[in-house]
């Protein structure tokens, strides 16, 4: 097959030549034979996720791994990590192996998954690290999310023990003293609506405590979603120190504010905005932005978190936290970093491609788009302008804020190597 008129990363206009799921060659092909007209469009690594809510098994009224992966890719990624907080939890290597397996039936991108810390995601008992690391699924991501391991004791442990087969913790990061029972962002707004704040300090004590740890155990620690300027310093403050820490920021945390919570178009209270850690203030996001473009913050992941409308549709302190993202990441990302100035399309490429896949340890993908890689490919238009329209979307859920905004950009085309699992934005 041959990929015509992309331009990768951004650069110049160019061909691309695919035999055998790899890429061949690059530069000019001479007419004839199995075509695609990429239409100018940019090419980028396909998308890797580090942190996807897939639901399967127990919750498919959310989501499937078929529904999942198709929404996948339509966003562009032929990659996802799936979190463990299913039912049963994967704490087993059986139930990694059966997310594993359904992944490889349905094909629409690869499905990595991740493994729970501890028993049930309950924080009292290591779960089996080694077990799902040895397993056909091959783990090496291994997380609570959803949950903090708030207990230092046993995350002191968890790092130990992951080091043994090059494994990372992902920690979600909330102190649960500090939280309990809280709504959204604690701040003015939360103070005006009467709704138990979340503080800051509840993200940024757990992260500066685990950074510390890691540094004793010499191991590696991921944090997820990281949402606040507190967070940013501390983290920086641990790189500057040279350890193995890395850090991920979602795209909802990249361009919306709790104050939506109060004066959002459908009015004060709509819990589309209720999403855990919360939506912060204006600061924390210009804080968040800036440490995705210098490296502070190493990766977008989406915390792609499908619900069924009952679970949102309904009054805020009773409603679900979470949003759909795979398939509005990568607009999102232009309209907060690429538009704003702050990344050019190589660094994105850097971000959600090459540096996600490195962090789960992922061979096939994140790489370079370069002779003898795999052709796993996203082909983007950033001129486009898309209405977002939940009803359209392949996930099964339709909890997005941005239905009825008008994003920038497109996914024109997916591959996963060499095979078109989007065209024309459209599910081949």
């Amino acid at each position: 097959m041959i990929i015509r008129n992309v331009r990768i990363v951004g650069a110049e206009p160019t061909d691309l030549r695919v035999e055998n799921g790899l890429i061949a060659e690059i530069g000019p092909q001479p007419p004839g034979g199995r075509s695609v007209d990429g239409g100018g469009a940019v090419a980028l690594p396909g998308l890797v996720d580090l942190h996807t809510h897939l639901r399967e098994p127990g919750r498919e009224d959310a989501e499937t791994v078929q529904t999942g992966t198709q929404s996948a890719a339509r966003g562009g990624y032929t990659a996802v990590h799936a979190m463990a907080n299913t039912s049963p939890v994967a704490d087993t290597a059986g139930v990694v192996e059966q997310v594993w397996r359904l992944g490889l039936e349905f094909g629409h991108c690869d499905v990595q998954p991740v493994g729970a810390v501890t028993v049930g995601l309950e924080g009292r008992q290591l779960a089996e690290l080694g077990a799902m690391a040895d397993s056909a699924a091959r783990v090496r991501v291994f997380s609570d999310d959803g949950r903090c391991v708030d207990d230092a004791v046993l995350m002191r442990r968890a790092l130990e023990y992951v080091k043994a087969f090059d494994g990372v913790v992902a920690q979600h990061a909330q102190e649960p003293r500090l939280t309990e029972g809280a709504q959204m962002n604690e701040g003015v707004v939360s103070g005006r609506l009467g709704l138990t704040g979340w503080p800051a300090v509840a993200e940024e004590a757990i992260i500066a405590r685990d950074c510390l740890l890691a540094a004793h155990v010499g191991s590696r620690l991921h944090i997820c979603h990281v949402s606040t300027a507190g967070s940013v310093e501390i983290i920086r403050w641990a790189k500057s120190k040279g350890w193995n820490i890395t850090a991920e920021v979602t795209p909802h945390h990249l361009l919306l504010t709790d104050d939506l919570v109060e004066h959002s178009p459908a009015g004060a209270y709509n819990p589309i905005y209720k999403v855990n850690p919360p939506l912060r203030t204006r600061a924390d996001v210009e804080a968040v932005r800036e440490a995705l473009a210098d490296g502070t913050i190493d990766i977008v992941a989406t915390d792609h978190a499908p619900h069924p409308v009952e679970d949102k549709e309904t009054e805020w302190a009773a409603a679900a936290m979470g949003m759909v993202g795979l398939e509005t990441a990568l607009s999102v990302v232009q309209e907060a970093m690429v538009d704003t100035g702050l990344l050019d399309w190589a660094g994105v490429a850097q971000r959600m491609s090459l540096v996600p896949a490195r962090i789960g340890r992922l061979t096939g993908h994140g790489r370079p788009i370069e002779p003898g890689a795999p052709a796993n490919l996203t082909l983007y238009d950033p001129a486009a302008r898309t209405l977002v329209d939940p009803a359209a979307f392949a996930s099964k859920s339709r909890n997005t804020p941005y239905e009825g905004m008008t994003l920038p950009g497109r996914v024109v085309a997916t591959f996963l190597r060499g095979k078109p699992t989007v065209l024309e934005g459209k599910l081949t």
